[in-house]
């Protein structure tokens, strides 16, 4: 995801509370297992 500006970032909706979320540094990774927005809403579902 390097070079690539915050607004072009990929989004997803959260099941839960229907929001739209954007890729994380930290879901590099696992970006294809991410559901949740937040551990909030993981907890919630």
């Amino acid at each position: 995801m390097k070079g690539i500006k915050k607004n072009n970032l990929p989004q997803k909706i959260c099941p839960t509370c229907g929001r739209p979320f954007t890729w994380r540094k930290k879901w590099e990774k696992v970006w294809d297992e991410v559901k949740y927005c937040s551990e909030k809403c993981r907890k919630n579902r």
